[in-house]
């Protein structure tokens, strides 16, 4: 069956599962379909997450039959008793469920592949709603269903994110793209070491003269910001101008944020420091108190860490900064684990010890507890020695414990990521002066 073209106003998404509806089991899958939706120029304008109860259940979806055009369904195609997704949605639609044997066939077959016996349950998968078609599941039994009825589309999908993106991505978008003429282009910005405010200030003539197809979204997070620019395209015709106005507006931001921006597409710090590493042929260690091997988790959680990173310690006593380190007991004592000069002997220490080419030190006060006036929780010094000397930097982050360590290795990072550019900018004005 092919779908023919529709002018699509709505698209539901319905999470099918009382679990989803506990703190146990956050529902994923809805922010992976927008995302990809997305791409294709669609977007969700519902939501739902519904009970496995038949009368909550048929209500939402005879709700959605109401108000949308595509309804997606996740979850509830199982094996078990509560498992009524497929059920309840023929009952609304007043169609049949018809046994198909080549899917049974499939479904013992799969089992046997493990060297099991397919359970009798199994068999209640086996059945289609009447008139809809298979969608294939290969990561699982429950196959998913394409039903279109009474000008509406229902796409039944299992709930397992194993196989739910799989099917998305091969089976369903395939197929949705020819239901748009719309396009959308993201540019990406990724920032760090600014606030949201400060972004907004420097970048807020920008986004008021923006052209309506064109919406600008901020997303921060604490030690870290995201600008999305959406570009929408609605015709061929249109897409070389408003690409080129696109190109514009990208540029007028960067130059208003600077080296603020770490990157031009959804990647994170890390990555960007990695990248840099491994292109200078840099190495770098870590020494920290507060974050507890957060960086250094941060750092070697890359593919190919291990051309860049030589060693992490964590010091978290002052008794390990003593011994590991050889910060003087006179600097501890007079000035305090958390001083800007004890961050700058950890990483001086550091420099020595691991022989890099860059050493990180964090030293600070994490929480809950441990503050004074003097010195609160969230004050934060970070050193980062080189060649070139020792950088230190006193911060005084907000929020949670987990909060606190991230966003200290977020600044590390930063600091590290800043030196790196330095080093760029050389070994290029060296490059030229030798050409």
């Amino acid at each position: 069956m092919r779908t023919a073209k529709k002018n699509i106003q709505r698209l539901e998404f319905i999470a099918v599962g009382s679990e989803l509806l506990s703190s146990s089991f956050p529902e994923t899958n809805s922010l992976f379909l927008a995302e990809k939706l997305e791409q294709a120029g669609l977007n969700l304008t519902f939501k739902t997450v519904v009970s496995d109860r038949w009368s909550e259940l048929q209500e939402v979806i005879r709700t959605a039959r109401e108000r949308s055009q595509i309804i997606f369904l996740s979850g509830g195609l199982g094996p078990t008793e509560d498992d009524r997704t497929k059920e309840a949605l023929a009952r609304v639609v007043r169609r049949r469920l018809i046994f198909n044997p080549e899917i049974l066939k499939r479904i013992k077959k799969r089992f046997a592949s493990r060297g099991l016996a397919m359970p009798a349950s199994n068999k209640k998968q086996a059945y289609l709603i009447e008139g809809a078609e298979i969608l294939e599941n290969p990561h699982g039994t429950a196959p998913g269903q394409w039903l279109e009825t009474g000008g509406k589309i229902f796409i039944l999908l299992p709930g397992p994110p194993s196989e739910f993106k799989p099917m998305v991505e091969n089976l369903v978008l395939p197929r949705l793209k020819n239901l748009s003429q719309k396009k959308i282009i993201k540019a990406f910005f990724k920032i760090t070491g600014a606030g949201e405010s400060w972004v907004e200030d420097r970048i807020k003539e920008v986004y008021k003269k923006l052209p309506p197809y064109l919406e600008l979204t901020i997303l921060a997070s604490p030690g870290d910001l995201q600008i999305i620019l959406s570009l929408k395209i609605d015709s061929e015709d249109q897409e070389a101008e408003r690409t080129q106005e696109l190109e514009k507006i990208k540029l007028k931001i960067t130059r208003l944020l600077g080296d603020k921006i770490y990157a031009f597409e959804p990647r994170t710090l890390e990555q960007v420091v990695a990248e840099k590493l491994i292109n200078l042929k840099k190495t770098i260690a870590t020494a920290e108190s507060c974050s507890g091997g957060l960086l250094a988790h941060r750092l070697t959680n890359i593919p190919g860490s291990s051309n860049y990173f030589q060693l992490g310690l964590v010091t978290y006593s002052n008794e390990a900064k003593i011994k590991l380190l050889s910060v003087p007991k006179t600097t501890i004592k007079e000035k305090g684990a958390v001083s800007a000069e004890v961050a700058r002997a950890m990483a001086s220490g550091l420099l020595k010890k691991a022989d890099v080419d860059l050493a990180v030190a964090i030293t600070g006060i994490a929480g809950p507890g441990g503050g004074s006036p003097k010195k609160p929780v969230g004050l934060v010094y970070l050193g980062l020695a080189s060649s070139d000397g020792i950088e230190v930097e006193k911060c005084h982050f907000l929020g949670t414990r987990e909060q606190i360590k991230f966003q200290a290795t977020q600044k590390a990072l930063d600091m590290v990521r800043l030196k790196l550019l330095k080093l760029e900018h050389r070994s290029g004005a060296l490059k030229r002066k030798v050409s």
